[in-house]
C-alpha cells in the first residue's frame, strides 16, 4: 500500500547513524563509489597493471574487483534490504552492518593495488562476508519456516563456491583455475541477478501501470519466471564439467535465451518507455546478448568470447545494479518512483560506457581516440557519481528513515 513517508527521526541525527539504519543507505553508495573508482585507478593510473601484483594477472584482479567488490557491495545492499521485507524479520542495522562494511573494504584494499602477498588477508575478508551473507539469509528462512529464499540461498551458496575457488586460483598461481572461477563467479551473479529481476520487475511493472496499487495488472508466465537462471546453471554445470567448448557454447546460447525472453515480458504497451521498466529490461537484454555473443565465440564465430562475457558482466550485471540503485535507493527512501534527470542520465552513460567497451572487440566499431579504454571507463564512472549525486540527498537525509513510498 502506498503510504505518506514517516519522518524517522530528527534532523540531528548523525550521518553514521542514518548510513547504518539499512543496508541499502551503506552499500549503495559504496558499490557505486567503489564501481566509479576502481576502473578508472587500474585503467587510467596504473595503465592496466597494478603495483603489487607479481603471481596474480592485473586483468584477473580486474575481474575479480568488478564483481566481488562492486557487485559485492550492491549484492549485500539489496539482500540485507529486501530480505527483512520478504520475510518480516528484523533487518541489521548499527554495528553488524559497519562490521561487514569493514570486512568488504578490507578485501577492496588488497585488490586496490593488486597486493599478491596479502592474498590471504583478502580472501579471509571476501570468503566470511560472504559466508555471513549465506548464513544470514538462512537463519531468516528457518526463522519464517520458508523455501521463498531457498533460490537466493542456492545462488550465495554458488557464489561462496566460485570465489572460494578464484582466490584457491589466486594464492596458488593457477591462472587457469583463476579464469574458470572468474567465469563462474559472473555466472553466479547472472543467476542471482535473474532471480531479483523476476522479484522486482512485477512489482515496479504493476505500480507503473497502476500507482494506486488497487489491481495488478502485470502477471507474468509462471513457468517462465526462472528460466533464465535455471538455464544459467545449465551453464554452470556444462563448464564445471569440462564439456567442449561447443558443448558450452550451445549451453550460453541457450542461457542468453532465457535472458532476451524476460526482455519480451517487458512490453506493456506505452508504458514500457519508462525509465525504470528499460533499465530492467536493459539488464535482461545485455544479459543475454552478451551470452549469446559468448557461446557463438565458442562455435567459431569471429569474435572472442571476452567479448561476450564483457557485454553480459559489465552491462547486463552493471545495469542492473544502476537500476536497482536508482529504483530501490529511492522506494525505500521514501520517493516517488519516477526517477529523476540525472538517475536516467546515469542509466544512459552506463549503456553508451558498454557500447565504447564492447563494440570495439566485436569490430562493430573502430577503438575510442585516446589510450585504451579509458574513455569506456571514464563515462562508467561518470554515471555511478551521477546516480550517487542525485541520490545521496534522500540517502543520508535523517528525515527519511523509517519512510516507505511503497
Amino acid at each position: 500500500m502506498t503510504a505518506a513517508p514517516e519522518i524517522g527521526t530528527a534532523p540531528g541525527t548523525s550521518l553514521a547513524a542514518v548510513l547504518g539504519d539499512e543496508g541499502f543507505r551503506l552499500f549503495f553508495p559504496l558499490s557505486a563509489v567503489h564501481a566509479a573508482l576502481w576502473p578508472v585507478l587500474w585503467v587510467a593510473v596504473h595503465g592496466f597493471d597494478l603495483p603489487l601484483a607479481e603471481t596474480v594477472p592485473p586483468t584477473i584482479w580486474h575481474a575479480h574487483e568488478m564483481l566481488i567488490g562492486s557487485y559485492g557491495a550492491a549484492l549485500i545492499g539489496f539482500l540485507l534490504t529486501a530480505v527483512p521485507e520478504w520475510t518480516d524479520t528484523p533487518r541489521l542495522r548499527g554495528r553488524a552492518l559497519f562490521a561487514l562494511a569493514a570486512c568488504w573494504g578490507t578485501g577492496r584494499m588488497v585488490g586496490l593495488v593488486g597486493a599478491d602477498a596479502a592474498g590471504p588477508v583478502g580472501a579471509a575478508a571476501d570468503l566470511l562476508w560472504l559466508a555471513a551473507l549465506t548464513a544470514y539469509l538462512a537463519v531468516a528462512s528457518v526463522r519464517r519456516r520458508t523455501l521463498g529464499l531457498l533460490g537466493f540461498l542456492v545462488w550465495l551458496i554458488a557464489l561462496d563456491a566460485a570465489a572460494a575457488a578464484l582466490w584457491l586460483g589466486m594464492l596458488s598461481g593457477d591462472v587457469a583455475l583463476m579464469q574458470t572461477a572468474a567465469r563462474l563467479v559472473g555466472f553466479a551473479f547472472l543467476g542471482l541477478l535473474g532471480l531479483a529481476l523476476a522479484r522486482i520487475s512485477v512489482p515496479v511493472t504493476n505500480l507503473v501501470l497502476d500507482p494506486t496499487e488497487a489491481t495488478s495488472p502485470f502477471r507474468p508466465h509462471p513457468g517462465r519466471r526462472h528460466l533464465a537462471p535455471a538455464l544459467v546453471a545449465v551453464a554452470i554445470a556444462g563448464e564445471v564439467a569440462g564439456l567442449s567448448a561447443a558443448a558450452t557454447g550451445f549451453l550460453l546460447i541457450a542461457a542468453g535465451a532465457g535472458f532476451l525472453d524476460r526482455v519480451a515480458e517487458a512490453f506493456v504497451g506505452r508504458e514500457t518507455v519508462r525509465a525504470e521498466l528499460l533499465s530492467l529490461a536493459g539488464a535482461s537484454a545485455l544479459a543475454g546478448a552478451g551470452l549469446l555473443i559468448a557461446g557463438a565465440a565458442r562455435l567459431d564465430a569471429p569474435v572472442p568470447d571476452t567479448a561476450g562475457f564483457h557485454i553480459a558482466f559489465m552491462g547486463g550485471l552493471g545495469l542492473a545494479v544502476l537500476a536497482v540503485f536508482t529504483i530501490a535507493g529511492r522506494v525505500h527512501a521514501g520517493q516517488p518512483l519516477g526517477l529523476s534527470r540525472l538517475a536516467r542520465v546515469s542509466l544512459l552513460l552506463l549503456v553508451i560506457a558498454v557500447a565504447l567497451r564492447g563494440l570495439p572487440d566485436l569490430g562493430v566499431v573502430p577503438p575510442p581516440p585516446g589510450p585504451p579504454h579509458v574513455l569506456a571507463s571514464a563515462v562508467w564512472a561518470l554515471a555511478f557519481l551521477i546516480w550517487l549525486t542525485a541520490d545521496w540527498p534522500h540517502l543520508s537525509d535523517p528525515r527519511t528513515l523509517g519512510a516507505r513510498s511503497c
